[in-house]
């Protein structure tokens, strides 16, 4: 494999990247799309997306996950990870016909669906989008820029085709179209680019066995995992109203965008765990999961906290007056960040490089089992609020088996973290942030603007103050690199 693979650093900062554009983009096109489409066809549009990712679920099974730490095994060796791919590939192409059987026969049969068919047929394109993308094999090949240039390139095509066809509520089918060539259509491009990595020519036949169990494990997983950012705008749908799940989808999408950020180094750090222990480079392994732990830390509590305080001020700058009424879902919603951040790191650098998947498939299904019980009783009676409460209560439960059964390889890592000047210096600028709010600034963008640098920036000088380890190694590090080339100017 000629392929060059860049440092952690590198792919971290392509990883960024693209989560910062995750970020950006919505903040255009999202407030856009909820002021024209109006919440009723907002939240329809939504219904519409939660729906197709069960089936694109189907179709996937555990693969884009199995996929990147069996082919970052083999990535050193041309025949070995061409014929993973085409084994791979050939189960999913499989799973995507099964998927779309039941997808058409689910269309004619669920009355709620046929009333909504427009709407899952145009999603229903991002299934084969799916398939097709590989998606999996430029993650295990750490094909960070290639990634990120290819989905900024989409995105930006999704907000001009926005501006341009998007006028009024009677677009939503349109704009329904929009999201699935910004989310998926970018995968075309991968189908023709797989070639540069894989021949099948040199491959002999396909032997689906040995992928066979832990796909099926990951898709266990991925299944109750769906569960989370799908059924609750599904069951929203089936025992309330679009309204509702506009609203929902208002508080949590933002959150969303957060989580990625959040998770976007371990994202990154998945494959090159997985070929540190194959090679048996435990100190290596032991030093990134410290630094991780670390991150999730600094990056979630801080986020978490601004969020919450500023909920319903985000919402109506973002989505407009309409969407005032999803502040109390939103601040329920956003302590998942911390959550997901902690479980997310546990899954992707312990449980999965050590081959534990079974461990993160109870965990989810017990949270899934969780998150539909107290859907069932919340949403009849607080709605959106109802909906955010129960998937807060599923994560934190997610994220507590995890961390009981990889406490041996956490428990050595967190004490290397000075968590008390992480917490110190939140309740520090909480306090400052406090009393800039009493200046009553009127013009809500620049409330916003003052209170967001003035909440960051007051603590990342303080836990520069504190010296905290994670933040001042980074500090340290780019004053001495910026110092040197001063030097060599």
């Amino acid at each position: 494999m000629n392929t060059k693979i860049h440092s952690v650093k590198y792919n971290f900062i392509m990883n960024a990247i693209l989560t910062v554009s995750s970020f950006i983009f919505p903040l255009i096109t999202f407030p856009y799309a909820t002021r024209v489409l109006g919440v009723d066809f907002y939240g329809n549009v939504s219904f519409g997306q939660s729906v197709l990712n069960y089936f694109v679920l189907i179709s996937s099974l555990g693969i884009p996950t199995y996929g990147i730490r069996a082919c970052a095994k083999v990535r050193d060796d041309d025949i070995k990870l061409s014929q993973t791919v085409k084994e791979l590939l050939y189960i999913n192409l499989i799973a995507t016909i099964v998927s779309y059987v039941v997808f058409f026969i689910s269309l004619f049969s669920v009355s709620k669906f046929y009333q909504n068919k427009e709407i899952l047929i145009i999603n229903s394109l991002s299934i084969i989008l799916n398939t097709i993308g590989v998606q999996w094999l430029f993650s295990a090949l750490e094909q960070y820029s290639y990634i990120t240039f290819r989905n900024i390139l989409f995105k930006i095509i999704s907000v001009v085709l926005m501006v341009v066809f998007v006028k009024e509520p009677s677009d939503y089918l349109i704009y329904a179209l929009i999201c699935v060539v910004s989310a998926s259509a970018s995968n075309v491009l991968n189908y023709f680019y797989m070639w540069k990595f894989v021949d099948f020519k040199k491959t002999g036949k396909c032997n689906f066995k040995p992928h066979l169990k832990p796909i099926f494990i990951f898709f266990a997983s991925s299944a109750a995992i769906n569960v989370f950012t799908s059924l609750d705008s599904t069951m929203l749908g089936f025992l309330t109203n679009d309204r509702q799940v506009g609203l929902y989808t208002a508080s949590i999408r933002l959150k969303n965008v957060l989580v990625g950020l959040v998770k976007s180094l371990g994202t990154v750090l998945l494959p090159r765990m997985s070929y540190y222990i194959e090679k048996g480079e435990k100190e290596q392994y032991t030093n990134l999961l410290s630094k991780s732990f670390n991150f999730i830390l600094v990056l979630s509590i801080p986020l978490t906290v601004f969020f919450m305080l500023f909920s319903k001020d985000c919402l109506v700058f973002i989505s407009g007056s309409d969407y005032a009424a999803a502040g109390l879902s939103m601040q329920l919603i956003m302590p998942t960040i911390i959550c997901i951040g902690f479980s997310s790191t546990i899954e992707s650098q312990i449980m999965i490089p050590y081959l534990k998947e079974n461990v993160v498939c109870f965990a989810v299904w017990v949270s899934a089992i969780v998150d539909f019980i107290l859907n069932l009783f919340l949403i009849p009676k607080f709605g959106a609020a109802g909906a955010s409460f129960a998937t807060l209560i599923a994560e934190a439960t997610s994220m507590s088996i995890q961390f009981y059964y990889a406490k041996d390889e956490i428990l050595p890592a967190l004490k290397k973290i000075k968590v008390i000047k992480i917490v110190g210096a939140i309740v520090i600028t909480m306090v400052v942030v406090y009393f800039i709010s009493c200046l009553h600034i009127s013009n809500l963008f620049i409330l916003l603007c003052v209170n967001a640098i003035v909440f960051f920036g007051a603590y990342f000088v303080l836990l520069l103050l504190f010296k905290e380890k994670f933040t001042y190694d980074i500090f340290i590090s780019i004053f001495n690199r910026r110092k040197k080339d001063v030097t060599h100017e």
